[in-house]
């Protein structure tokens, strides 16, 4: 183990600066033999302060190249923040070729898609509501789903060769809508009944079979799973088991399969809503040239995206915005490996080692991913040091005890609120990167990272402590 510098309040190497120095080295041995981590497993890199006043805290094989896990998203963010400045939002457009004749459309309705990862119903609904100002009643055509501007691959490679159902696991699609997962709400119907099950929102996209059953007590045996149906374009929703009488209600969440029809069947179902008839289908195609834009939905700011990615670790919105990235490389078409080739080039930009890196999937899903402790502070370090991008970044990491996936950790410490970080895992990998306040104004950059078969909870605990003591 290797470390260096004077600890965080002190910049000279007096006598005070060096006992508190020595002090760190014995909390951090202490810790690290109490939750049984042994030093070589580790990747570690923190400093405090700025300039030429910054001091290395700790370097525990610093420039050890491991496996990163989910704290990749960082440098998935900041080449995302880099590419899309604070501000920029998403465009999702209706379009049509015919002009509207006694409030008929004699024509295809098109859903552009915009890449918008955050398109959800609200989006939808304003999106329809300026439809309707257009006084179109009738559409005499199909609703055609424009997703061209990504590539058909709705999956990570890195991800589960068998996909699942989970909605964090939702494929992605330039059209996209409501994070391509539908809600499923079931409530008891007196003991011996059917249970009730609600699809939100409903649309003919989802067919529902229900076989849940109420019975007393308060138990939750629900069962729930999708499935995609050959018959037509959509999916099953299976709902079975139980669901006691005592129990208000309980909701389940389920990816889809197709995310451009999904988005397609809702708008239909939308403009349903507010009367407008479509006597054709849901279908998938590109945009005509000629195309006039008859309404458009700009999403959130691309920083609310990114904390959308960060604050849970989203795979889905990670893949989304490196999709966007790889527009850079191909303008339409764009695939995640476009997206990452980007993510790279930003890496080169910021001067990262590059033997200390290599990302292959933005989520940071894969074992193939690699970087040192080093490589990580020094993306943190430029998004700290980058006042275009520093705020927004640092409002989309986790806090610690207050919210994401940082919500239950450091809770009732001297840490709590005081640490921003992102969190990752994987079997065998536990890594959390960002940075921790001190009352005195100081900021610590820091990125830990572990790679061995200690238990997860214990190296969490283990950073936790760490975290505790520095910010002390």
């Amino acid at each position: 183990m290797k470390l260096l510098a004077v600890f965080l309040l002190f910049f000279s190497l007096s006598t005070q600066a060096q006992e508190r120095f020595k002090a760190l080295d014995k909390e951090f041995q202490a810790l690290a033999k109490k939750y049984g981590v042994q030093t070589k497993d580790l990747g570690i890199y923190a400093t405090v302060g700025e300039g030429h006043d910054m001091q290395v805290l700790l370097d525990v094989n610093g420039n050890k190249v491991m496996i990163p896990a989910s704290i990749t998203k960082i440098a998935t963010a900041s080449a995302v923040l880099s590419q899309f400045p604070p501000g920029y939002k998403f465009k999702t457009q209706l379009l049509a070729e015919a002009s509207a004749k006694n409030e008929v459309l004699k024509g295809h309705l098109y859903l552009k898609g915009g890449g918008d990862p955050s398109f959800v119903s609200e989006n939808l609904w304003f999106l329809v509501n300026a439809f309707t100002r257009n006084k179109i009643k009738k559409i005499e055509g199909d609703i055609i789903v424009d997703d061209s501007l990504f590539d058909k691959v709705r999956y990570d490679m890195s991800r589960q060769k068998e996909r699942v159902d989970r909605a964090y696991d939702a494929p992605v699609g330039a059209m996209s809508f409501n994070w391509n997962s539908v809600n499923i709400f079931v409530r008891p119907n007196g003991v011996g009944n059917g249970a009730e099950v609600f699809i939100d929102p409903e649309n003919e996209y989802i067919r529902l079979n229900n076989k849940a059953k109420t019975v007393s007590g308060s138990g939750n045996g629900l069962l729930a799973d999708r499935q995609e149906d050959n018959k037509f374009a959509g999916d099953v929703i299976h709902v079975g088991g139980s669901i006691g009488q005592g129990l208000k209600e309980v909701v389940v969440f389920k990816n889809i399969t197709q995310p451009d029809l999904w988005a397609g069947y809702n708008l239909k179902a939308f403009l349903a809503q507010r009367g407008i008839q479509l006597t054709g289908s849901v279908k998938n195609g590109v945009t005509p040239e000629k195309a006039e834009v008859l309404a458009e939905s700009e999403s959130k700011a691309i920083e609310q995206v990114v904390a959308d990615m960060n604050k849970f670790s989203n795979n889905y919105v990670a893949e989304m915005l490196t999709k966007n990235l790889g527009l850079a490389k191909k303008p339409k078409g764009a695939s995640l490996s476009d997206g990452v080739k980007v993510i790279n080039e930003h890496m080169q930009s910021l001067g990262v080692p590059e033997d200390q890196y290599r990302l292959e999937s933005p989520s940071g899903l894969t074992r193939e991913n690699k970087m040192s402790s080093f490589a990580m502070w020094k993306v943190l370090q430029h998004l700290r040091n980058d006042f275009r991008v520093q705020p927004e970044f640092l409002t989309s990491l986790p806090i610690a005890g207050v919210d994401g996936t940082l919500k239950k950790r450091m809770k009732n410490s001297s840490a709590e609120r005081w640490v921003r970080a992102k969190t990752g895992f994987l079997t065998n990998v536990v890594s959390l990167a960002g940075y921790a306040g001190v009352e005195d104004g100081h900021v610590i950059t820091f990125s830990f990272v572990y790679n061995g078969s200690t238990d997860e909870t214990k190296i969490r605990a283990f950073f936790d402590n760490l975290l505790i003591y520095l910010v002390k």
